[in-house]
């Protein structure tokens, strides 16, 4: 698959699916090219949303398809949701990637010019030379995107074309998972009639969703809290340079109220979202929370347990997620440059005390991202649940920046049923 831009002249409808470990997400939108001295950065276009769909995932686990055919089915009904509100029906669409074990390479690669002039061709030939290396058997290449180029050793280039020069160099970031998860994944999504355009990291999304300029360009770290997964992505300079993957997330802290208040996870999850927090108040101990116990008699009397006794649960949890967090980022090589900016999103992230507990384990600023500037979304869709889906929607704005054919599959930015395009290729053959 080859990462291509959106048409700069014409609108054009895409559609995304974010597969997480709690929620399946659809998400159908028209992307209109924004006048020429309008365009930012990472939005060259406006996105409407023209349909959504939002189904509990099942059959996942820590972002890992582990029952093909619960997964398939939340797929459909999101998908299905999402056709009918918008009216279009899809054949392929853009899917993130959390699975995998998500891993991270900063490498170099130099071809000869010859003294010509550096064109599309040269470019996708230096980007391929140095993904290659990393290709193995087990290993896919998710993203392949240049850091900065040089030519004839004059470094810090953005984009070398129509330069001269004998040769072209460029640092580049190659994420790279595991081909197996990510085949099941494209799988699961095939046997529901559906077509895997592009597949895009889910710390990249997040970050595309929830930062702002100045944070991409003086350094920053974005941390995706998860159900299943907690990501971290990292900008430097306007770049995406580094990505980590944890598979710990906001699940796993419901269960261990579920083992700890011996409950459902079902009403472990409503007691975290309602009464948890992962900081003790001085209150704590006189306030009760009513605890459903496990089992289907009427006649058993709710647990009456101090909030203090959930806080006690919680806080632990929390705190090995974003000890593991700081290992990552100082295991990143980044960590100097990502200074004392920290963007916290996800649905784990919503939790009461988690932006205070961050920045103390973090020592760090911390604040929590939001997506903005879509529109169209309905309310429940606008918080760091949706960073993600949201990022999505965004990458084809700046996937031209990727110019490595990573799979055999043309990708058609349409996410309708193909007809015109089919049309299209016919009149091509034809005439």
């Amino acid at each position: 698959m080859r990462a291509r831009g959106l048409n700069q002249k014409r609108s054009s409808i895409i559609t995304i699916l974010d597969i997480g470990s709690s929620k399946v997400c659809c998400i159908i939108a028209r992307l209109t090219p924004r006048p020429a001295g309008e365009a930012l950065r990472y939005r060259t276009h406006h996105v409407q949303v023209l349909g959504f769909g939002l189904h509990q995932a099942k059959g996942m686990k820590s972002g890992v398809i582990v029952d093909l055919e619960q997964a398939e089915n939340s797929i459909r009904l999101a998908v299905d949701a999402a056709e009918r509100q918008a009216d279009i029906t899809v054949e392929s669409l853009i899917v993130n990637v959390s699975c995998g074990r998500l891993s991270s390479d900063t490498l170099s690669a130099t071809v000869s010019l010859n003294g010509h002039e550096v064109d599309d061709a040269d470019i996708r030939r230096v980007l391929h030379a140095g993904a290659e290396h990393l290709l193995t058997v087990d290993r896919s290449v998710v993203h392949s995107m240049p850091i900065g180029y040089s030519l004839d050793g004059g470094k810090g280039i953005r984009d070398p074309r129509g330069m001269l020069g004998d040769e072209l160099a460029v640092d580049m970031h190659v994420v790279t998972a595991q081909s197996a998860p990510l085949k099941n994944l494209e799988l699961c999504v095939n046997r529901c009639h559906l077509e895997v355009e592009m597949m895009v990291a889910t710390p990249y999304a997040s970050g595309l969703a929830c930062l702002v300029d100045d944070e991409a360009e003086l350094g920053v770290a974005c941390v995706d809290m998860g159900g299943g997964t907690t990501t971290l992505s990292i900008f430097m300079d306007g770049q995406f340079v580094h990505s980590d993957a944890i598979a710990i997330g906001g699940t796993h802290v419901t269960m261990d109220l579920a083992r700890g208040l011996s409950t459902r996870l079902t009403d472990a999850e409503r007691i975290k979202t309602l009464h948890g927090s992962a900081l003790l108040s001085l209150s704590d101990d006189q306030e009760l929370v009513a605890v459903p116990p496990v089992g289907d008699d009427d006649r058993d009397l709710l647990n009456q347990v101090p909030k203090a006794a959930l806080t006690r649960i919680i806080r632990p949890r929390v705190e090995e997620i974003l000890e593991l967090v700081r290992d990552r980022l100082q295991a990143s090589g980044f960590s100097a440059h990502v200074g004392r900016r920290v963007v916290l999103t996800g649905g784990a992230s919503q939790l009461t005390g988690i932006p205070e507990t961050a920045r103390r384990m973090l020592g760090r600023n911390v604040r929590l991202g939001r997506p903005l500037g879509i529109a169209g979304l309905p309310e429940v869709a606008k918080g760091p649940a949706f960073a993600t889906a949201v990022g999505l929607l965004i990458y084809p704005q700046v996937s031209q920046i990727e110019q490595f054919e990573r799979l055999a599959v043309k990708p058609r930015l349409t996410g309708t049923d193909g007809y015109f395009s089919r049309v299209g290729q016919w009149l091509k053959e034809s005439f």
